[in-house]
């Protein structure tokens, strides 16, 4: 959200949220950043959909989302939908993988590398198009919080710049990346 606070053209019309205790409800309330707290079942009856038809919404940025998204949603929004993943999709992706439960999976797999996946969203978990991935060793003495820590780094190096070009690609009406 800071990355794109006065950035011109590109506004963020809606902050949507599954968690009444996530602490960007209240980031987004500080920037004045309107939002919208949701369930699971609004999530599945279209009443989310409906919320961000009604505000023009253009494209689809998650981050820390868990629910799969519903085939009606990723239909209204065809490769508008992101999300990104604290791993090298298409390893360690699917249901559960998400949070400690990648970075534990990552250690004990034995892998020398790990990083994170910017991707289209789809039917299924981290299965869609990949828009961008980086690397980052893993280290000989890594712990889960040490590696969820530079993978988290990437994150926030990565994710506002490849959503940035994807918001410019779209205005120049540029389907895809």
């Amino acid at each position: 959200m800071e990355h794109f606070s006065g950035h011109g053209s590109t506004e963020i019309a809606l902050l949507g949220c599954d968690r009444a205790d996530a602490g960007v409800l209240q980031r987004a309330w500080d920037m004045g950043i309107p939002s919208f707290l949701f369930n699971g079942a609004q999530l599945k009856d279209g009443t989310v959909l409906r919320e961000l038809r009604g505000l023009g919404v253009d494209l689809v940025v998650l981050a820390g989302f868990l629910r799969l998204i519903p085939k009606e949603m990723i239909a209204a929004y065809p490769e508008r939908i992101v999300n990104i993943h604290p791993a090298l999709l298409p390893d360690f992706g699917g249901k559960g993988m998400h949070g400690i439960h990648v970075h534990k999976a990552v250690l004990l797999s034995g892998a020398t590398k790990s990083g994170i996946t910017i991707h289209y969203v789809n039917e299924q978990y981290d299965e869609g198009r990949h828009l961008f991935q980086a690397r980052c060793p893993v280290l000989p003495d890594d712990t889960i919080e040490s590696l969820a820590r530079r993978v988290l780094s990437l994150e926030h190096e990565h994710y506002p710049r490849v959503v940035e070009d994807l918001v410019i690609r779209l205005e120049k009406g540029e389907r895809t990346v």
